[in-house]
């Protein structure tokens, strides 16, 4: 009895989640933008180019989608749409470097999350394809800047395949920049901690050595592909670790204490593959290691609690701080998919950057973790993180910094598209705004 009581009530349950799953997954109200269709020149603003100088009192141009012209004397050229920004702010838009922003809507409501497939080892995972261009975290994230963002699966171990993509467009083939972006594997996973040292080590062996089995199966998977590719069936997750093996995009690992990183750039380097290491609470005390491999950190969070009891309070706040000085290459993420809040918390990652300023980053090094430095580390940098001549016109008009939660960004562009800066947020504030003025 008691099971089949439990059964209705779950039955229930579901039949109440499917009643009111059209309210959830309705589109949001923001139309894609449009192909630019004539020049366009912002004209009298501060142009935050990050890989220069900043211009004050001067002009950007770009055309068909692309950066043209920056500078304090830039031609205009007829029937160019003028700007006049005066007071206001250029910046290129801003980059978040990982998350599941598109994967997932409501944390409470399974049905609207498509993060996780079943298993633990699920490289053939590719996050672009469940993307929804209609989810109503996008266009928040952008009302705050953030017009660029790596999708990225969740799971156990290998959880697959990221993406890199523009925050706009009616298809996820429109908003696809660079796909596949690299390989998503909770390297935590192959560090136990919670058995006794034997257990732990020998733990620890072997689920390396299944890691490295399986990289040496996918390399002669590649070879006899090559050498007999009609004698040899097709594998999917084989086939999806090839382009890793070949280095043409890197093995991004979530790891944040001192072992797991050095673990993960042993493993690495033992099997010549490209490593980012996405958390890196930790990283500073691998600075030798991080340096001479050249390995960049993904800072999943500048809002997050130390992680051990005699930590100090700050040291989460100061780890950009700490990561500049010492010479290592990161960017700063504020949604990462695997911290709380996830998508939803995206629209936040100029505030994560703000704090580190707080603590000892400079404000042009902020800047640039937040967009140069993230396009350098996904691979992405020949088309946006700067406002140069030559990369996609994706950028945005703020009326004060950036860094600041003061600060309204007031139009943004991605590949010379003009965005729909509105959002559900914006409209719920206008709707209550309303009714406590009647």
């Amino acid at each position: 009895m008691r099971t089949t009581i439990y059964s209705q009530v779950r039955l229930a349950i579901a039949v109440c989640v499917v009643m009111t799953a059209p309210s959830l997954s309705v589109a949001h109200d923001q139309v894609p933008g449009k192909q630019q269709q004539r020049p366009i020149v912002i004209k009298g603003a501060t142009i935050h180019t990050v890989d220069g100088p900043t211009i004050e009192n001067g002009s950007v141009l770009f055309e068909q989608g692309k950066i043209t012209a920056v500078g304090k004397a830039v031609v205009v050229p007829a029937k160019a749409i003028e700007i006049q920004a005066g007071d206001m702010h250029v910046y290129p838009g801003l980059i978040e470097p990982i998350t599941d922003l598109g994967l997932r809507e409501i944390n409470a409501v399974e049905e609207t999350s498509d993060t996780t497939e079943r298993g633990e080892r699920n490289p053939n995972v590719k996050s672009w394809v469940a993307v929804n261009p209609d989810s109503e975290l996008i266009p928040v994230a952008r009302a705050g800047g953030v017009l660029t963002a790596m999708t990225a699966p969740r799971g156990r171990f290998l959880r697959g395949q990221t993406a890199v993509i523009n925050l706009d467009g009616w298809t996820v083939a429109d908003m696809t920049l660079l796909s596949p972006a690299g390989l998503y594997v909770d390297w935590r996973w192959m560090e136990p901690t919670d058995q006794d040292d034997k257990k732990r080590i020998a733990k620890r062996t072997e689920r390396h050595e299944e890691f490295s089995a399986l990289i040496a199966e996918a390399t002669r998977y590649g070879e006899g592909r090559q050498a007999n590719p009609s004698d040899t069936p097709t594998d999917v997750r084989l086939e999806s670790l090839l382009a890793v093996i070949a280095g043409k995009y890197p093995l991004i690992a979530q790891a944040n204490d001192q072992a797991t990183i050095e673990s993960a750039i042993a493993w690495a380097q033992s099997h010549q593959l490209k490593l980012i290491i996405y958390g890196g609470y930790d990283a500073p005390h691998c600075a030798e290691l991080l340096i001479n491999y050249d390995v960049p950190v993904i800072v999943g969070s500048v809002y997050r609690l130390p992680m051990r009891r005699n930590d100090a309070y700050d040291t989460a706040y100061t780890l950009p701080a700490r990561l500049q000085t010492a010479g290592i290459r990161y960017c700063i993420g504020g949604a990462g998919a695997g911290s709380p809040g996830g998508a939803a918390a995206a629209r936040n990652l100029p505030y994560h950057a703000g704090n580190a300023v707080a603590y000892g980053l400079s404000r042009n090094q902020a800047v640039r973790s937040i967009t140069l430095s993230a396009a350098e580390i996904l691979g992405v940098a020949d088309r946006i993180g700067s406002i140069t001549v030559g990369k996609d016109a994706t950028l945005v008009i703020a009326d004060g910094d950036i860094l600041e939660t003061s600060t309204n960004i007031v139009q943004a562009w991605i590949g010379g598209r003009e965005v729909d800066l509105g959002s559900r947020h914006k409209t719920l504030y206008e709707k209550y705004r309303k009714k406590y003025s009647r």
